[in-house]
């Protein structure tokens, strides 16, 4: 496997774990807003309860009423801490079964879709007055805390509905030995709010369900999408690295025989007393032979990468180069098609591989003459840093489609317009190699029915 592919894959592996932390991130955070919007409609359902006038309202004065006496109680050194808090707790047990009934009829849970309970814990109970601050209860993290009224659950710090504080200052008179006291202290006393929803997160996850599931197949499709593309490309190389090997080896086993009938058709020229018939049928053969060599050869340079390819380059100079490249031209094909030339007169040095090069620009000259040109009319400047060679023909023309493949292996355009040109689809392919191995461009420009236009780049020395 090439450096190239494993590339992809891993950067492809990031992409696609990215994404799917994207995605994770994005499924939270929709779960925290739901979350926050599920307690908030619970908090305000448990909020409305308890009006002033109502029977729960009223069970709440019960029990500060009656445990304010005992603080009072307390203050007084008449009963222990201990003893106060477990008065407290009588006090709550005995109110509570009448709170919970109060609290269903005043919450439809049929109505609200699901079981809301509720009760308020004591967090903090403290004492100051003039000489000292006493500190009755204070719930310590992770402790279990003194449940005033509700039901019987374990607190959750995701269904905390906050904290409530009521504080007050209490005078009473105290007769000791006669003698009337006034006795005053201030209380604060804390109590913490929990609601608690029977499986609350499943029905969080329930209303979630579509955006999980459409989620997941989203997933699941990326994922598909991934293997299919990693596994044709891989699939694709394979192909090539087979085509390349395939036509590198048949063309070096063809060569074999193709040699021994030339050695043969040699020994046959030289044999005497031969009939004209059979020296026409030799020179065939031997044409034929000829021919074939050179289809070989090219099919074999002109499947090598422009990374394989094995510059000579030597200092050329531009207006002598192209001239000789078309004067040639214009001799072989002057019945066939008219030129035209635009050369520059600033005569540029070249750092180039002369035969390559004139390779590549006599394959863009003959395959527009394949492809219905009469007329080619070649420009060639210096533009800025680059050397820049214009063959324009009015032949046949490329669709879009076509411009952006033919610079591929073994690619022929389909064309209904124009009947028995023959090739392999390497010449184009074999001139981009070319043009690339020498750091410069090769462009077109092309309109159906109106021409072709070839643009090379090549860089100045």
């Amino acid at each position: 496997m090439s450096r190239k592919i494993i590339l992809l894959i891993i950067a492809s592996i990031i992409g696609l774990i990215a994404l799917s932390y994207i995605q994770a991130r994005l499924i939270k955070n929709t779960y925290s807003l739901r979350k926050e919007a599920f307690t908030d409609n619970a908090s305000n359902t448990v909020s409305k309860i308890g009006s002033y006038g109502s029977p729960i309202d009223s069970i709440f004065d019960a029990i500060s009423d009656t445990f304010v006496k005992d603080l009072d109680r307390y203050n007084l050194n008449k009963i222990s801490s201990e003893q106060l808090l477990n008065r407290l707790r009588t006090i709550s047990d005995s109110l509570n079964p009448r709170f919970i009934k109060e609290y269903e009829k005043e919450i439809d849970f049929n109505d609200l879709g699901y079981n809301l309970k509720y009760h308020r814990q004591l967090k903090n109970l403290v004492i100051l007055d003039s000489l000292k601050t006493d500190t009755i209860f204070k719930r310590k993290k992770r402790e279990k805390g003194l449940k005033l009224i509700g039901y019987d659950f374990e607190s959750n710090s995701d269904l905390h509905l906050g904290t409530s504080t009521w504080e007050t200052n209490r005078t009473f008179e105290e007769i000791n030995e006669g003698k009337t006291e006034k006795i005053s202290y201030h209380i604060i006393f804390e109590t913490s709010n929990y609601i608690n929803i029977d499986d609350w997160e499943k029905i969080i996850l329930n209303e979630m369900r579509s955006l999980l599931i459409f989620s997941f197949c989203i997933f699941l499709f990326v994922i598909g999408l991934f293997y299919y593309s990693i596994k044709n490309l891989i699939t694709q190389k394979k192909i090539a690295d087979i085509k390349t090997d395939f036509v590198n080896n048949i063309t070096h086993e063809l060569k074999t025989p193709l040699s021994t009938l030339a050695l043969a058709t040699k020994i046959l020229k030289n044999e005497e007393h031969l009939s004209p018939m059979v020296v026409s049928t030799i020179g065939t053969i031997e044409r034929q032979n000829i021919r074939l060599q050179k289809l070989i050869d090219q099919v074999l340079n002109n499947s090598l990468g422009y990374k394989e390819l094995s510059l000579e380059k030597q200092p050329v100079q531009s207006v002598d180069f192209i001239s000789e490249i078309l004067n040639d031209f214009e001799v072989s094909h002057k019945e066939e098609v008219s030129l035209g030339k635009s050369i520059s007169n600033e005569n540029l040095e070249l750092s180039i591989d002369k035969f390559y090069t004139t390779t590549a620009i006599v394959n863009i000259l003959e395959n527009a003459v394949k492809y219905g040109a009469n007329k080619i009319e070649v420009t060639a400047k210096n533009d800025r840093d680059y050397w820049k060679i214009n063959i324009k023909d009015n032949g046949i023309g490329i669709s879009k489609k076509n411009q952006k493949l033919i610079f591929n292996k073994f690619y022929r355009a389909e064309n209904k317009d124009v009947h028995n040109v023959k090739g392999l689809g390497l010449g184009l392919y074999y001139s981009h190699q070319i043009i690339k191995a020498h750091n410069g461009s090769i462009k077109v420009e092309s309109e159906k029915g109106k021409g072709t236009t070839f643009t090379i780049a090549l860089p100045l020395k």
